[in-house]
Protein backbone atom coordinates (compact mmCIF):
# COMPACT_ATOMS: atom_id res chain seq x y z
CA UNK A 1 0.00 0.00 0.00
CA UNK A 2 1.43 3.37 -1.06
CA UNK A 3 1.92 6.31 1.27
CA UNK A 4 -1.05 8.09 -0.31
CA UNK A 5 -3.29 5.05 0.09
CA UNK A 6 -2.19 4.69 3.70
CA UNK A 7 -3.00 8.32 4.41
CA UNK A 8 -6.43 7.97 2.79
CA UNK A 9 -7.13 4.79 4.79
CA UNK A 10 -6.18 6.44 8.09
CA UNK A 11 -8.24 9.54 7.25
CA UNK A 12 -11.34 7.45 6.48
CA UNK A 13 -10.99 5.33 9.62
CA UNK A 14 -10.42 8.42 11.79
CA UNK A 15 -13.45 10.13 10.25
CA UNK A 16 -15.64 7.09 10.85
CA UNK A 17 -14.63 7.06 14.52
CA UNK A 18 -14.64 10.82 15.21
CA UNK A 19 -17.67 12.06 13.22
CA UNK A 20 -20.19 10.09 15.36
CA UNK A 21 -18.83 11.91 18.42
CA UNK A 22 -20.38 15.08 16.97
CA UNK A 23 -23.88 13.55 16.91
CA UNK A 24 -24.78 14.63 20.48
CA UNK A 25 -23.95 18.28 19.68
CA UNK A 26 -24.88 18.48 15.98
CA UNK A 27 -27.29 15.58 15.50
CA UNK A 28 -28.55 16.03 11.94
CA UNK A 29 -25.37 17.02 10.05
CA UNK A 30 -23.26 14.53 12.01
CA UNK A 31 -25.46 11.48 11.44
CA UNK A 32 -25.93 12.35 7.75
CA UNK A 33 -22.14 12.66 7.42
CA UNK A 34 -21.69 9.30 9.17
CA UNK A 35 -24.26 7.78 6.80
CA UNK A 36 -22.42 9.17 3.76
CA UNK A 37 -19.05 7.94 5.05
CA UNK A 38 -20.53 4.47 5.50
CA UNK A 39 -21.79 4.54 1.90
CA UNK A 40 -18.63 5.83 0.19
CA UNK A 41 -15.69 4.44 2.20
CA UNK A 42 -15.26 1.32 0.07
CA UNK A 43 -15.59 3.39 -3.12
CA UNK A 44 -12.87 5.74 -1.86
CA UNK A 45 -10.54 2.82 -1.21
CA UNK A 46 -11.23 1.29 -4.61
CA UNK A 47 -10.52 4.60 -6.33
CA UNK A 48 -7.01 4.40 -4.89
CA UNK A 49 -6.67 0.80 -6.06
CA UNK A 50 -6.61 -1.11 -2.78
CA UNK A 51 -8.93 -3.13 -0.58
CA UNK A 52 -7.85 -3.05 3.10
CA UNK A 53 -7.70 -6.62 4.46
CA UNK A 54 -10.22 -7.25 7.24
CA UNK A 55 -11.79 -3.82 6.83
CA UNK A 56 -15.26 -5.23 6.12
CA UNK A 57 -15.52 -6.47 9.69
CA UNK A 58 -14.49 -3.14 11.16
CA UNK A 59 -16.84 -1.41 8.70
CA UNK A 60 -19.82 -3.31 10.17
CA UNK A 61 -18.57 -2.59 13.68
CA UNK A 62 -18.37 1.15 12.97
CA UNK A 63 -21.94 1.09 11.59
CA UNK A 64 -23.24 -0.30 14.88
CA UNK A 65 -21.02 2.13 16.81
CA UNK A 66 -22.36 5.35 15.29
CA UNK A 67 -25.95 4.20 15.70
CA UNK A 68 -25.25 3.48 19.39
CA UNK A 69 -23.96 7.03 19.84
CA UNK A 70 -27.06 8.34 18.06
CA UNK A 71 -29.33 6.33 20.36
CA UNK A 72 -27.57 7.57 23.50
CA UNK A 73 -27.81 11.15 22.23
CA UNK A 74 -31.61 10.88 22.20
CA UNK A 75 -31.45 10.80 26.00
CA UNK A 76 -29.35 13.96 25.95
CA UNK A 77 -31.30 16.02 23.45
CA UNK A 78 -34.83 14.85 22.69
CA UNK A 79 -37.64 16.70 24.42
CA UNK A 80 -40.43 14.32 23.38
CA UNK A 81 -40.72 11.31 25.64
CA UNK A 82 -42.85 9.34 23.13
CA UNK A 83 -40.20 9.92 20.46
CA UNK A 84 -37.48 8.58 22.77
CA UNK A 85 -39.62 5.53 23.55
CA UNK A 86 -40.22 4.82 19.86
CA UNK A 87 -36.52 5.31 19.12
CA UNK A 88 -35.59 2.91 21.94
CA UNK A 89 -37.83 0.20 20.52
CA UNK A 90 -36.57 0.70 16.97
CA UNK A 91 -32.93 0.68 18.03
CA UNK A 92 -33.05 -2.45 20.19
CA UNK A 93 -35.31 -4.23 17.70
CA UNK A 94 -32.67 -3.73 14.99
CA UNK A 95 -29.87 -4.64 17.40
CA UNK A 96 -31.50 -7.99 18.20
CA UNK A 97 -31.96 -8.63 14.48
CA UNK A 98 -28.29 -7.90 13.71
CA UNK A 99 -27.20 -10.26 16.49
CA UNK A 100 -29.48 -12.98 15.11
CA UNK A 101 -28.13 -12.42 11.60
CA UNK A 102 -24.49 -12.55 12.69
CA UNK A 103 -25.14 -15.81 14.57
CA UNK A 104 -27.14 -17.49 11.79
CA UNK A 105 -26.05 -15.69 8.58
CA UNK A 106 -29.71 -15.80 7.42
CA UNK A 107 -30.07 -12.61 5.37
CA UNK A 108 -33.90 -12.28 5.56
CA UNK A 109 -33.42 -11.35 9.23
CA UNK A 110 -32.10 -7.97 8.08
CA UNK A 111 -35.40 -7.45 6.25
CA UNK A 112 -37.48 -8.63 9.21
CA UNK A 113 -35.49 -6.36 11.57
CA UNK A 114 -34.95 -3.25 9.40
CA UNK A 115 -32.82 -0.31 10.48
CA UNK A 116 -35.78 2.05 10.89
CA UNK A 117 -34.12 3.79 13.84
CA UNK A 118 -31.58 5.66 11.73
CA UNK A 119 -34.13 7.33 9.45
CA UNK A 120 -36.50 7.93 12.38
CA UNK A 121 -33.64 9.77 14.10
CA UNK A 122 -33.12 11.87 10.98
CA UNK A 123 -36.86 12.56 10.69
CA UNK A 124 -36.99 13.80 14.30
CA UNK A 125 -34.03 16.09 13.78
CA UNK A 126 -35.44 17.46 10.51
CA UNK A 127 -38.71 18.24 12.32
CA UNK A 128 -36.75 19.88 15.17
CA UNK A 129 -35.15 22.30 12.73
CA UNK A 130 -38.38 24.33 12.69
CA UNK A 131 -40.84 22.91 15.22
CA UNK A 132 -40.92 21.80 18.82
CA UNK A 133 -41.02 17.96 18.83
CA UNK A 134 -42.79 17.99 22.20
CA UNK A 135 -45.96 19.16 20.44
CA UNK A 136 -46.19 15.81 18.59
CA UNK A 137 -48.32 13.06 20.14
CA UNK A 138 -47.19 9.47 20.63
CA UNK A 139 -49.59 8.43 17.88
CA UNK A 140 -47.90 10.82 15.45
CA UNK A 141 -44.42 9.46 16.23
CA UNK A 142 -45.64 5.86 15.86
CA UNK A 143 -47.23 6.70 12.50
CA UNK A 144 -44.00 8.40 11.37
CA UNK A 145 -41.98 5.33 12.35
CA UNK A 146 -44.46 3.05 10.57
CA UNK A 147 -44.30 5.07 7.35
CA UNK A 148 -40.49 5.01 7.39
CA UNK A 149 -40.54 1.27 8.16
CA UNK A 150 -42.91 0.30 5.34
CA UNK A 151 -42.15 2.76 2.57
CA UNK A 152 -38.44 3.47 3.08
CA UNK A 153 -36.60 0.79 5.01
CA UNK A 154 -38.33 -2.38 3.81
CA UNK A 155 -37.64 -1.59 0.12
CA UNK A 156 -34.10 -0.51 0.96
CA UNK A 157 -33.33 -3.61 3.07
CA UNK A 158 -34.78 -5.85 0.35
CA UNK A 159 -32.71 -4.08 -2.32
CA UNK A 160 -29.45 -4.33 -0.35
CA UNK A 161 -29.69 -7.59 1.59
CA UNK A 162 -32.11 -9.81 -0.35
CA UNK A 163 -31.75 -8.77 -4.00
CA UNK A 164 -28.14 -7.67 -3.34
CA UNK A 165 -28.36 -4.93 -5.94
CA UNK A 166 -26.10 -1.91 -6.31
CA UNK A 167 -27.55 1.47 -7.33
CA UNK A 168 -24.56 2.49 -9.45
CA UNK A 169 -24.43 -0.82 -11.31
CA UNK A 170 -28.21 -0.87 -11.83
CA UNK A 171 -28.19 2.65 -13.29
CA UNK A 172 -25.42 1.59 -15.70
CA UNK A 173 -27.17 -1.65 -16.73
CA UNK A 174 -30.83 -0.51 -16.84
CA UNK A 175 -31.29 2.60 -19.04
CA UNK A 176 -34.65 3.67 -17.53
CA UNK A 177 -33.63 3.25 -13.87
CA UNK A 178 -31.75 6.55 -13.49
CA UNK A 179 -34.50 8.70 -15.04
CA UNK A 180 -37.08 6.83 -12.91
CA UNK A 181 -35.20 7.82 -9.73
CA UNK A 182 -35.06 11.46 -10.84
CA UNK A 183 -38.79 11.42 -11.66
CA UNK A 184 -39.66 9.87 -8.29
CA UNK A 185 -37.64 12.51 -6.41
CA UNK A 186 -39.27 15.27 -8.47
CA UNK A 187 -42.73 13.84 -7.72
CA UNK A 188 -42.00 13.73 -3.98
CA UNK A 189 -40.82 17.35 -4.08
CA UNK A 190 -44.03 18.40 -5.87
CA UNK A 191 -46.21 16.51 -3.37
CA UNK A 192 -44.41 18.20 -0.50
CA UNK A 193 -44.59 21.67 -2.04
CA UNK A 194 -48.25 21.61 -3.03
CA UNK A 195 -49.84 19.16 -0.58
CA UNK A 196 -47.74 19.11 2.61
CA UNK A 197 -46.17 22.56 2.89
CA UNK A 198 -49.46 24.55 2.91
CA UNK A 199 -50.74 22.43 5.80
CA UNK A 200 -47.65 22.79 7.96
CA UNK A 201 -47.94 24.88 11.14
CA UNK A 202 -45.96 28.08 11.52
CA UNK A 203 -42.35 27.43 12.64
CA UNK A 204 -41.72 27.58 16.37
CA UNK A 205 -38.24 29.07 15.90
CA UNK A 206 -35.58 29.94 13.38
CA UNK A 207 -33.97 26.77 12.11
CA UNK A 208 -30.81 25.56 13.84
CA UNK A 209 -28.81 22.35 13.56
CA UNK A 210 -27.05 22.45 16.94
CA UNK A 211 -28.63 20.54 19.80
CA UNK A 212 -30.72 22.60 22.20
CA UNK A 213 -28.94 23.90 25.32
CA UNK A 214 -28.75 21.49 28.23
CA UNK A 215 -30.88 22.08 31.32
CA UNK A 216 -29.39 24.23 34.05
CA UNK A 217 -27.18 22.15 36.33
CA UNK A 218 -25.67 19.97 33.60
CA UNK A 219 -22.61 21.85 32.26
CA UNK A 220 -21.54 20.99 28.73
CA UNK A 221 -17.95 20.12 29.61
CA UNK A 222 -18.51 18.09 32.74
CA UNK A 223 -19.57 14.59 33.60
CA UNK A 224 -23.02 14.57 35.11
CA UNK A 225 -23.17 12.52 38.27
CA UNK A 226 -25.10 9.31 37.50
CA UNK A 227 -28.44 8.97 39.20
CA UNK A 228 -30.37 5.99 40.40
CA UNK A 229 -29.23 2.69 41.85
CA UNK A 230 -26.80 0.09 40.61
CA UNK A 231 -29.57 -2.50 40.25
CA UNK A 232 -31.88 -0.51 38.01
CA UNK A 233 -33.50 -0.60 34.59
CA UNK A 234 -30.83 1.85 33.42
CA UNK A 235 -28.03 -0.55 34.32
CA UNK A 236 -29.94 -3.45 32.75
CA UNK A 237 -30.42 -1.48 29.52
CA UNK A 238 -26.72 -0.61 29.48
CA UNK A 239 -25.77 -4.28 29.98
CA UNK A 240 -28.01 -5.38 27.11
CA UNK A 241 -26.80 -2.57 24.85
CA UNK A 242 -23.06 -3.07 25.29
CA UNK A 243 -23.36 -6.87 25.61
CA UNK A 244 -25.20 -7.25 22.30
CA UNK A 245 -22.84 -4.81 20.61
CA UNK A 246 -19.85 -6.85 21.65
CA UNK A 247 -21.45 -10.11 20.51
CA UNK A 248 -21.90 -8.46 17.11
CA UNK A 249 -18.30 -7.25 17.08
CA UNK A 250 -17.04 -10.70 18.00
CA UNK A 251 -18.70 -12.08 14.87
CA UNK A 252 -17.30 -9.50 12.45
CA UNK A 253 -13.85 -8.91 13.94
CA UNK A 254 -11.17 -11.58 13.39
CA UNK A 255 -9.39 -13.55 16.08
CA UNK A 256 -11.99 -13.80 18.86
CA UNK A 257 -11.93 -17.25 20.47
CA UNK A 258 -14.27 -16.75 23.42
CA UNK A 259 -17.83 -18.06 23.17
CA UNK A 260 -20.79 -15.71 22.79
CA UNK A 261 -21.92 -16.57 26.32
CA UNK A 262 -18.49 -15.75 27.74
CA UNK A 263 -18.42 -12.48 25.82
CA UNK A 264 -21.89 -11.39 26.95
CA UNK A 265 -21.35 -12.33 30.61
CA UNK A 266 -17.90 -10.77 30.61
CA UNK A 267 -19.26 -7.58 29.08
CA UNK A 268 -22.08 -7.52 31.63
CA UNK A 269 -19.48 -7.72 34.41
CA UNK A 270 -17.53 -4.85 32.83
CA UNK A 271 -20.65 -2.69 32.57
CA UNK A 272 -21.73 -3.36 36.15
CA UNK A 273 -18.24 -2.56 37.47
CA UNK A 274 -18.21 0.69 35.48
CA UNK A 275 -21.68 1.59 36.76
CA UNK A 276 -20.69 0.83 40.37
CA UNK A 277 -17.60 3.03 40.14
CA UNK A 278 -19.60 5.84 38.51
CA UNK A 279 -22.25 5.71 41.23
CA UNK A 280 -19.65 5.67 44.00
CA UNK A 281 -17.54 8.53 42.63
CA UNK A 282 -20.11 10.70 40.83
CA UNK A 283 -18.56 14.16 40.66
CA UNK A 284 -18.06 16.61 37.84
CA UNK A 285 -14.91 15.23 36.27
CA UNK A 286 -14.16 16.69 32.80
CA UNK A 287 -15.24 14.34 30.01
CA UNK A 288 -11.73 13.83 28.57
CA UNK A 289 -10.32 12.99 32.01
CA UNK A 290 -13.26 10.69 32.77
CA UNK A 291 -12.73 8.87 29.47
CA UNK A 292 -9.00 8.42 30.12
CA UNK A 293 -9.64 7.06 33.61
CA UNK A 294 -12.18 4.57 32.25
CA UNK A 295 -9.84 3.40 29.51
CA UNK A 296 -7.08 2.67 32.04
CA UNK A 297 -9.51 0.98 34.43
CA UNK A 298 -11.07 -1.16 31.71
CA UNK A 299 -7.65 -2.06 30.30
CA UNK A 300 -6.81 -3.50 33.71
CA UNK A 301 -10.09 -5.42 33.74
CA UNK A 302 -9.29 -6.82 30.28
CA UNK A 303 -5.99 -8.19 31.60
CA UNK A 304 -7.88 -9.93 34.40
CA UNK A 305 -10.47 -11.26 31.94
CA UNK A 306 -7.73 -12.62 29.68
CA UNK A 307 -6.26 -14.56 32.60
CA UNK A 308 -9.68 -16.00 33.49
CA UNK A 309 -10.39 -16.96 29.88
CA UNK A 310 -7.01 -18.68 29.63
CA UNK A 311 -8.06 -20.96 32.49
CA UNK A 312 -11.26 -21.81 30.58
CA UNK A 313 -9.39 -22.49 27.31
CA UNK A 314 -10.46 -19.13 25.89
CA UNK A 315 -8.35 -16.30 24.50
CA UNK A 316 -8.69 -12.61 23.72
CA UNK A 317 -7.35 -10.98 20.59
CA UNK A 318 -5.32 -8.01 21.85
CA UNK A 319 -6.30 -5.67 19.00
CA UNK A 320 -9.98 -6.51 19.47
CA UNK A 321 -9.58 -6.13 23.23
CA UNK A 322 -8.21 -2.61 22.75
CA UNK A 323 -11.15 -1.81 20.47
CA UNK A 324 -13.47 -3.21 23.14
CA UNK A 325 -11.88 -1.07 25.87
CA UNK A 326 -12.29 2.12 23.84
CA UNK A 327 -15.85 1.26 22.86
CA UNK A 328 -16.95 0.21 26.35
CA UNK A 329 -15.37 3.24 27.97
CA UNK A 330 -16.96 5.64 25.51
CA UNK A 331 -20.47 4.18 25.51
CA UNK A 332 -20.70 3.77 29.28
CA UNK A 333 -19.40 7.32 29.72
CA UNK A 334 -22.02 8.71 27.33
CA UNK A 335 -24.73 6.69 29.05
CA UNK A 336 -23.69 7.99 32.49
CA UNK A 337 -23.65 11.58 31.20
CA UNK A 338 -26.94 11.48 29.28
CA UNK A 339 -29.23 9.18 31.27
CA UNK A 340 -29.50 11.64 34.20
CA UNK A 341 -30.64 14.28 31.71
CA UNK A 342 -33.36 11.96 30.45
CA UNK A 343 -34.45 11.04 33.99
CA UNK A 344 -34.61 14.70 35.03
CA UNK A 345 -36.47 15.72 31.88
CA UNK A 346 -38.98 12.87 32.14
CA UNK A 347 -39.20 11.84 35.80
CA UNK A 348 -40.97 8.58 36.55
CA UNK A 349 -44.37 9.24 38.04
CA UNK A 350 -45.04 6.99 40.97
CA UNK A 351 -48.53 6.48 42.36
CA UNK A 352 -49.20 8.33 45.57
CA UNK A 353 -49.42 6.26 48.70
CA UNK A 354 -52.92 5.60 49.96
CA UNK A 355 -53.44 6.78 53.50
CA UNK A 356 -56.19 5.45 55.73
CA UNK A 357 -58.33 8.20 57.21
CA UNK A 358 -59.55 7.50 60.71
CA UNK A 359 -62.78 9.21 61.63
CA UNK A 360 -63.70 9.84 65.21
Amino acid sequence: MTATATAVFLAVVAARFLVPLLIPRYPLPAIVTALILDAVDQTVFQSFGFDPPGYQGYDKAMDVYYLAVAYLSTMRNWTSRPAVQVARFLYFYRLVGVVAFELTDWRPLLLIFPNTFEYFFIAYEVYRLFWNPARMSQRSWVIAAGLIWVFVKLPQEWWIHIARLDVTETIAEVPWFGPAIVAAVALLCLVYWYAVRPRQPAPDWHWHVAADPLPIGFPRDRQAAPSGRLLSTGTLEKVVLVGLLWVIFSQVLPGTEATNGQLFLGTAAFVVVNAAISLSTGGTRPAVVAFGVRVLMNAGLVVVADQLLARADGQLNLLNALFFVLLLSLLTLLDDRYRPLYEDRFPTVRPAAHHTIHRE
